[in-house]
Formats: structure tokens, sequence, C-alpha cells
């Protein structure tokens, strides 16, 4: 017989039947302590002591965004897993409906309402430009469950060929482009608009930050609310909007006018050139940032490119974490108990990477892996590893060290607006078949002199 080895480890939890109320070494991040905060700040702290505190069952729930392919008793059993001999309870799928039903969606709106944010303190690269922070706000549906209750307070989205087979919700959020952490996020029925929505997030804009918007955001109307904020922003404009222009400048931008907002207007042609052919786009972009010198039009045209940072984070959220899945939550109420729980749980993700990228230095956030981080977290939940933080501090950890042990390569050029890649039908989806391996971009930016 071949030689043999023993591994042993010590495990350090919480006493009593709070030992299964964990995150794995994400718990350093939501701590016991800041779990108790938002239970005592929203009413939600148990009576008793049960076989499910309220504490285990906030951990339950983000563990549940962490595995969103298994059930709330498969959940329970990976957190217990590596428990051993502790005497740990063995609850049914109707008392942890019960226990999730007790603790509503408050304390989970609490914890995202205090972790939400840039999450950084980087002043340069994607995060800052030119001392402002660069942020994008869009909105996108997420798939919950045909259930009565569901259908009566959100609804289907109506459509040329029967619209949407499951009810929908809509989630307009706003994002740190460098770091895709989440500063803000709403989310209601679909008969709720973006543009509506995106009003809400308002609370959480201010002076020092850009706003990266998409065309659908040109609303005379909104783009005076953001603008009172005193966040300046960067939108993309129709091309047949009729607009003023008094002024222009030698950068190619023309001082304009949308509602009572100021405004300096570029149009450009945009070409990408790749071995697959030639592609270019028109953009038509106005900015409340009105100094041609310091804020040079070529520059905020290669600046744009930023707000498809946060149809990024959205890919993260909707197929890393749920996997395109339909949200569990079968009532209105656990439908926001759960939607505050994913979102937390991804900004806690995303806190854990740009922690590791901080503590390293040089490298731009967005080459962080969220798969790698997530399944890290995953593994180490599983093991119930690094709950509670050593004496000695440890900037980067588990998570983030397998993260900088994983950099993704340095961000290639988009070539091509989004498309089918798989398709539905039996038809060849649209799109040409570029090899993304191996092609080499060329991005050549036209700035027209016509006023717009």
């Amino acid at each position: 017989m071949g030689d043999q080895c023993v591994i042993t480890r010590e495990i350090t939890v919480a006493g009593g039947v709070f030992a299964p109320g964990h995150v794995g070494e994400l718990t350093q991040i939501v701590p016991f302590e800041m779990v108790d905060q938002a239970l005592a700040a929203t009413g939600t702290t148990q009576a008793r002591i049960r076989v499910l505190p309220s504490r285990v069952v906030v951990y339950l729930l983000l563990a549940g965004c962490l595995f969103t392919e298994l059930g709330y008793r498969q959940v329970w059993h990976k957190l217990t897993a590596a428990l051993g001999s502790l005497p740990v309870a063995s609850p049914g799928d109707n008392a942890l409906w019960q226990a999730r039903a007790r603790l509503g969606a408050a304390p989970l709106r609490w914890l995202f309402d205090l972790l939400r944010g840039p999450a950084t303190a980087i002043t340069a690269g994607s995060v800052r430009w030119c001392g402002l922070l660069v942020c994008a706000i869009d909105g996108t549906t997420m798939t919950i469950p045909d259930s009565p209750p569901n259908l009566a307070a959100y609804g289907k989205q109506a459509g040329s060929h029967g619209g949407s087979g499951y009810p929908l919700l809509r989630l307009v959020a706003l994002v740190a482009c460098g770091t895709r952490t989440l500063i803000d996020a709403v989310f209601g029925p679909v008969s709720c608009g973006e543009l509506d929505c995106a009003r809400r997030l308002r609370r959480s804009l201010h002076a020092g930050m850009l706003v990266l918007l998409d065309r659908n955001f040109g609303a005379a109307a909104l783009l005076g609310q953001i603008a009172a904020t005193e966040a300046h922003l960067l939108v993309r404009l129709k091309a047949n909007r009729k607009l003023p222009v008094p002024r222009c400048y030698r950068d190619g931008s023309c001082l304009s006018q949308i509602g009572a907002v100021r405004v300096r207007v570029t149009e450009c042609h945009i070409t990408i050139a790749t071995s697959a052919g030639r592609r270019t786009g028109a953009y038509r972009l106005a900015t409340t940032l009105l100094d041609p010198c310091r804020y040079p039009a070529a520059d905020l045209i290669r600046l744009y490119h930023q707000r498809w940072e946060i149809e990024t984070a959205y890919l993260e959220l909707k197929s890393s974490l749920l996997g395109g899945r339909v949200l569990r939550a079968r009532s209105p109420a656990d439908i926001a108990q759960e939607v505050y729980a994913l979102l937390t749980c991804y900004q806690i993700l995303r806190i854990a990477i740009t922690d590791a990228i901080e503590a390293t230095g040089g490298i731009d956030p967005d080459r962080g892996s969220f798969t790698i981080a997530l399944n890290a977290a995953r593994d180490l939940l599983t093991q119930a590893a690094n709950i509670i933080a050593s004496t000695v501090i440890d900037l980067v950890g588990a998570i983030g060290g397998r993260v900088l042990d994983n950099l993704l390569p340095d961000r290639r050029l988009r070539v091509s607006p989004r498309i089918v890649k798989r398709a539905i039908s039996k038809y060849q989806a649209r799109g040409p078949n570029i090899n993304r391996r191996s092609y080499k971009a060329t991005l050549e930016i036209n700035i027209l002199t016509a006023g717009p």
C-alpha cells in the first residue's frame, strides 16, 4: 500500500444554533455584527432563540445566491457540510420557508444599502476620468415564477409572439464602470419604464460623478433632473433629434441645449477594422462637460465605450450568478427578499475582487474574474473556511488570491453589436463567424465638424 497522509484543519464558526450562519470567507465582508445590526435596525431579530435564528436565515439567503441551481434545503446542506460532529439542525422545506417569511426583505435591503457604492479608492485608470467617478445607468429584466401573486404584481411583457412566457421585473442600476460595483439599484414591474426607474436613482448621484447613458435615456426632463444633482453626464442622442447650435469649438464639438441643460454635442463615425472586415457606426454624444480644452471631444468618445461595463455587470448577475434561471420566490414579498439578497451577494463578490486588486496596485480592475471569485467563494463556503478573520490582517484573502492568480487578459475592442450566438431556431445565428482569439482590431474615430 502506498503512503497516506491525513489532513486536519481547524474551523471557527459561531456557537450553538448560529453555527450554520456564514458564507465562507465572504463572511468577513458581511460579519456577524453587521447582520445583527441589520436585524436590530429593521426590528427583525428573533424574539426567542429558535432552531433557525434570524441571522442564520440572512446567511442562508445570501448562500442561496451562490448556489442558485439548488433549493434552500440543499443550500442548508452546503452550509453545514463542513461542521462535522457539531449538533446542527436539519430543517425541512416548510421550516425554511416559514423562517424566510418571518424575516422579510427589510434586513437584506438594509445590508444592500450599507454595502452599495464604488468600493474603491483608485483615482485613475478606468475608475476615474479627469477626477470624475465614471458610472453608468441602464436597465434589464429578470424572470420570476409564474404564480398568481407574481403575475398580479408584475405582469408579463407584451410582444408580437404572445409576449414573455413568465412574469418579468425591471431592474435599473447605477454601476461604477471601473469596478462594476453597484452604487444603487431599484426594481419594479415592467409597466414601470426605465426612465421612471432611473429617476429613483437620483438619490445616489452627486458632484464628482460622470454618468454614461444610452440613447433611450436622452429625455430632456430626465437629463435636467440628473444635472440638478450636480453630477455630469455623457449621453448618446438619437440621430434625428433637432438641436440648436449657437457655437462650435475647434475639437469638433458644438455648444447646444437640451431643455434647460446646456451641453456640448459631438457627432462622429467610429470604424473598427478586423481581419473579418470593417464596421462603421455613427455616434452623437452630448455632455454637460462644457470645457473643450479640459475635456476634448475625442477623449469623451473613447470614454463612452466604458458604458458597456454595465452590460457586463448584468451578464455576471443574470448569467454567472443566476445561470439564466428563473428566480425562486413565488410571491412579491419573497421576490423583493430574493432580489435584495442577489444584489447584496453580487456586491460582496465585487468588493472581494476590488480589495484584492487594490492591495496589489497597478492592475486594471477589469482583469479580475467574477467567475473565478464566485467559484472560490462557493468552495470556501462548503469548507466553512476563513469565516472569522485571523489576527494577521490579510487584505487579499483566499478569494482574492485565486483572482490574482488567474487574471484575465487586457480587454479587447468590441467589434460588433450584441448578436444571437446560439439561435433558438434551426437557422443560423445572426452575425459573422469571427475567431475572437486571433483577430486584431484597430479603432478609427472621425469627428464630424458639421453642427447637430
